[in-house]
């Protein structure tokens, strides 16, 4: 069985999905791949993790950096998940390219390179948006690219956190991850 909440930010409604213990999903509603890992047995239910993440996002919101995670759930393959832990490091108010996460997953692998559109598309299919920071993940010169929330959503969470801006873009067609 998975439990929903549901929490109304400045940017829109957000759905939190549980697994009864840890936050399994954060999503806003409409974004790309919304919902997918809930399965079709739900329910609406208050929880603790459900709490803390709701203290979470009061903080983010407010403009603060939380000092706590709420315990995670993150389903998917073992790279979605070697991905998903690197952009757990990104620290608050930074960014850090495709490119860059990809060369440290093939440092771990111990392979010459990695694809940064792999890199790309587990970033895109991270379940739990905003504390999983996918938002901080940037394109080749800081091109704002690939926010599975849209990149309005992702220009003001950067811009939340006091982001330097002044080199980052929203890319044209073509632009390089």
């Amino acid at each position: 069985m998975q439990y929903i909440q549901y929490y109304d930010s400045p940017l829109g409604r957000i759905t939190l999905a549980s697994d009864g213990e840890k936050l399994s999903g954060l999503w806003f509603e409409n974004q790309k791949y919304y919902g997918s890992t809930l399965s079709e047995e739900r329910e609406l239910k208050k929880l603790p993790v459900f709490d803390q993440t709701g203290q979470w996002l009061d903080l983010y919101f407010r403009g603060q950096e939380p000092d706590f995670i709420p315990p995670l759930s993150m389903e998917g393959t073992p790279f979605r998940k070697s991905v998903w832990e690197i952009m757990l490091r990104i620290p608050y108010g930074q960014t850090m390219a495709y490119g860059a996460i990809a060369k440290e997953i093939a440092a771990q692998r111990g392979i010459g390179q990695m694809s940064a559109h792999a890199v790309g598309s587990a970033v895109s299919h991270n379940p739990i948006s905003i504390i999983i920071p996918c938002h901080r993940v940037v394109g080749a010169n800081g091109s704002l690219t690939g926010y599975a929330g849209g990149i309005d959503k992702k220009v003001r969470l950067l811009t939340l956190e006091q982001a330097d801006l002044s080199k980052l873009f929203v890319p044209t067609k073509g632009t390089a991850l």
